[in-house]
């Protein structure tokens, strides 16, 4: 059986601050995401994994790296699993979105699977996107633990398009903190969520950081 372990990547300046960070911008983690990051590898590195998938972007790569060194795998970056493209928004908060692009964003909130983020993508996008690196790990890997390393917006889209959640309800149905893991496992009558945002692998002290 196949199962995938989909992870958010650690903390970075953008969420600790809850401003939007999508395909356009590249920051790598802060400390405490890094922390984050190790702390993932420390409990998960003894299952014998089959591979590792990240998106092109640093804080997924930075996020991977502790366990891929502990397991010596390497980690297969795809574009398909970046971030949204959050278009004009990108490095905005909410409250300057809504004041700058209200109109735009209420129509984003109200259905993101088919209104984007001004100039940005619309979820039904990055639904197909991700999906086509799971139908890749699909083919490749029949049975075994395999790992993807990817971002808030595009972890949720993915689980509802596996899981047959309205995609446009991603953004009020799932949550996914920083750090957290979601496991799902492929059987005979299809994708079964295990597990969801789980951040068991951290200590109290990164659990209750602000903005995550």
């Amino acid at each position: 059986m196949l199962t995938l372990y989909i992870l958010r990547h650690g903390e970075t300046t953008f969420s600790r601050a809850n401003a939007f960070c999508g395909s356009a911008l590249n920051p790598g983690l802060t400390d405490e995401g890094r922390q984050m990051a190790e702390a993932f590898a420390k409990m998960y590195a003894s299952l014998k994994w089959e591979a590792v998938f990240t998106s092109t972007l640093k804080r997924t790569l930075e996020t991977a790296n502790p366990l891929c060194s502990a397991t010596a795998i390497t980690p297969q970056p795809r574009d398909d699993l970046k971030e949204i493209g959050y278009g004009k928004w990108e490095g905005k908060t909410v409250e300057e979105v809504s004041k700058e692009y209200h109109d735009d964003y209420l129509a984003w909130t109200a259905d993101p699977a088919w209104y984007p983020p001004t100039e940005g993508e619309p979820a039904i996008s990055i639904a197909h996107r991700c999906l086509r690196v799971v139908e890749e790990i699909q083919r490749v890997y029949e049975n075994g633990n395999v790992l993807i390393v990817s971002h808030k917006a595009t972890i949720r889209i993915m689980l509802c398009a596996l899981l047959g959640i309205d995609v446009g309800r991603f953004r009020y149905r799932l949550g996914c903190p920083v750090g957290s893991v979601s496991v799902v496992e492929f059987g005979e009558h299809g994708p079964l969520l295990k597990r969801m945002a789980d951040r068991s692998h951290f200590d109290e002290s990164l659990r209750n950081l602000p903005g995550t």
